[in-house]
């Protein structure tokens, strides 16, 4: 029988809603005596109940959401009924605007969202490609020597750098590189980490403080106004809003900071690393991509887009966005209580067959041709949708196009050995090094 719920839109309103369906329980009893990956068992439900799917994984079902129009309806039109709780990486970003809620979030994003749109994105466009020349540099040399290296390494070299320039209006040195591995490793960290805060902190304790020296130098530099050979940056927009605005304190800058780095290089490096390993099982697509224009024409940075979106459609940066059940609501004409956990997953909204014909096929023209993806709203959403979506979206397009453009026509990588899977962490990335050469 259908539960009777108030309708989040108008409070003195009951709506009917039909009862959730649900994965049997016993393929969730199997899934865990097999030690299976969450994936595993998401990939079940969205197959076997449909896209709004619930799972009992504790006392409270878990409801999963794939479905276009339910994504849509869940981040897009109603993220006051489905909010953030704690993020994963608040150990990590702190308060950052990633993961700060209600009021305070709005005035965050308000803040940098002017630094990621128009004429504010303008800005980082000579240190955008100043990074890139660096790497194409740095690949050149690979090619000569015949050095071999790590593909997944290069790319995160030259997402941090990129978005260090941004931040600081300084190139990456050596020194901060090294120190700066810290964020990787507690990205890495973050799922295997105990629930207890406490201890947690403690186990990671030392990366965290490699990072907290590093970013108390750069915030020190900018409040003394030691702006970069590219001028100021980001950094310098947080200070100077921490001297009006009582709310940026110094370890809100600090969040802030750490937030932009992590979510500046960390998504970037592993969609630029997954765009190598799929070109290599794919050279045709390369090649397709050099012939639609000749360098710098429009024609030629569609192609390279086009191979960056089908990148992100396979692997999404964030390939689960959890949300929590803030009212009673009706979703897809089911029931959602007060205090439902909701898990939204791109990964697996990219790969419906409903939506995406031949869905694991790595197939650009989607994204090349006139009506290769779907219309539905909500069936691509790699950043997200609705007002929580990534404020990095434009920034990692152009510094991913940016990169590819100089290194697409350059000798491509022959890899030596290749991961042979994902691991689905914050980030869904190989599960190993793409070693590789530049030889002939």
């Amino acid at each position: 029988m259908a539960t009777e719920v108030r309708n989040g839109s108008d409070p003195g309103r009951p709506s009917a809603g039909l009862p959730l369906p649900e994965l049997d329980p016993e393929a969730v009893a199997k899934w865990r005596a097999r030690g299976g990956e969450p994936i595993d068992l998401f990939a079940l439900a969205r197959q076997q109940v449909g896209g709004v799917a619930a799972l009992r994984l504790g006392p409270r079902p878990t409801v999963l959401v794939t479905a276009p129009h339910a994504v849509q309806h869940v981040l897009a039109l109603h993220p006051d009924r489905y909010v953030k709780r704690s993020h994963r990486a608040r150990l990590l970003i702190g308060d950052g605007v990633l993961a700060a809620t209600g009021e305070a979030w709005r005035r965050q994003r308000r803040l940098l969202q002017t630094q990621f749109t128009g004429r504010g994105l303008r800005r980082y466009e000579e240190r955008i490609g100043a990074a890139a020349d660096t790497a194409a540099a740095r690949w050149a040399g690979f090619a000569d020597s015949g050095e071999e290296f790590d593909v997944g390494e290069e790319m995160r070299r030259f997402a941090l750098d990129t978005i260090w320039r941004s931040l600081t209006g300084h190139a990456l040195d050596a020194a901060t590189e090294a120190e700066l591995a810290s964020v990787p490793a507690v990205v890495a960290a973050l799922p295997r980490l105990p629930e207890d805060a406490v201890v947690a902190e403690g186990a990671v304790a030392g990366d965290l403080a490699r990072i907290d020296a590093v970013a108390a130098r750069a915030i020190a530099a900018a409040r003394d106004g030691a702006a970069g050979p590219d001028g100021p940056g980001l950094l310098h927009v947080l200070t100077e809003a921490a001297e009006t605005r009582p709310e940026y304190t110094e370890r809100l800058v600090r969040d802030e900071l750490v937030t932009l780095m992590v979510a500046g290089h960390e998504t970037t490096a592993t969609t630029l690393t997954w765009l190598h390993l799929l070109l290599d099982r794919h050279p045709e697509e390369r090649e397709r991509a050099l012939a639609a224009g000749p360098e710098g024409s429009p024609e030629r940075r569609q192609a390279v887009q086009a191979l960056v979106h089908e990148t992100l459609r396979l692997y999404p940066p964030a390939w689960i966005m959890p949300r929590h059940a803030a009212q009673d609501d009706v979703l897809a004409g089911h029931t959602i209580e007060a205090g439902t956990d909701i898990v939204v997953c791109p990964y697996l909204t990219h790969r419906d067959p409903d939506f995406w014909p031949e869905p694991e096929r790595f197939d650009p023209a989607r994204f090349r041709d006139p009506g290769g993806r779907p219309a539905d709203a909500g069936s691509y959403y790699p950043f997200g949708v609705g007002p929580r979506a990534c404020l990095g979206l434009q920034f990692a397009l152009r510094e991913s196009v940016a990169l590819l453009e100089r290194l697409l026509p350059a000798r491509p990588p022959r890899l030596r050995s290749a991961p042979t899977g994902a691991v689905y962490s914050i980030t869904v990335r190989p599960d190993g090094p793409a070693l590789a050469t530049l030889d002939v």
